[in-house]
């Protein structure tokens, strides 16, 4: 499958383009921001987007969805947990001093167990609150990768002091939704670089605290 990982925007969002080399179906995760970049790459493997996923609604992640939902004519997948924040990228925005992107409508929730499917690849989607509520991770056996959102980076996991943020539930998110995913599976997180469920289970941190449930 092809697979492209473009940091976008002031917070470098990794966004992931993803395609079927036969039917030429593509995915789209985490369409931040540089919306002409993503369409570029699209373009480029001449790929037609059947869907366009919101791993969580903070304006990094979700902030070109609706320019991106208008040169594609795909829908918008969000677990609808994350509707508050999603309305309120006007106030995201002031956080970080930036204009407000166009608010975009969700076409379809994101809910956990569901299911996405890309020419013959299955996208199984986790419900992983703790950064926020609505946070979801994206796992795809065939390929052996899990698209993780903010829940869990190289040697650390996301933050839990923003609007929806809870430490102990991000902790059981990690442990009850990924860390029994294989040890091979590659991380590719909202930030920063790709790592393993094996290598975080001996050396995050944060993982090593356990979680009181």
């Amino acid at each position: 499958m092809i697979h492209e990982i473009l940091p976008v925007g002031a917070l470098q969002c990794n966004c992931s383009i993803f395609g079927d080399e036969a039917s030429r179906e593509g995915l789209v995760v985490d369409p931040g921001d540089e919306t002409g970049e993503i369409l570029e790459i699209v373009q480029r493997h001449g790929l037609t987007v059947k869907a366009i996923v919101i791993t969580h609604a903070h304006i990094d992640h979700i902030g070109g969805a609706q320019k991106m939902k208008q040169a594609t004519g795909a829908p918008v997948y969000m677990n609808l947990n994350d509707t508050d924040l999603q309305r309120m990228l006007d106030v995201q925005a002031g956080w970080l001093g930036m204009a407000p992107p166009a608010p975009v409508e969700i076409d379809a929730p994101a809910k956990d167990g569901d299911l996405l499917v890309v020419g013959a690849t299955e996208f199984h989607v986790l419900h992983t609150p703790g950064h926020t509520q609505g946070s979801i991770s994206l796992w795809i056996p065939a390929e052996g990768k899990l698209v993780a959102g903010d829940t869990l980076f190289r040697d650390s996991i996301g933050r839990t002091d923003l609007p929806g943020g809870d430490g102990k539930q991000i902790l059981r998110s990690i442990h009850d939704k990924l860390l029994p995913l294989p040890e091979e599976t590659v991380v590719i997180p909202g930030h920063g670089d790709t790592t393993t469920i094996g290598r975080e289970k001996r050396h995050n941190y944060f993982l090593q605290l356990g979680v009181s449930l």
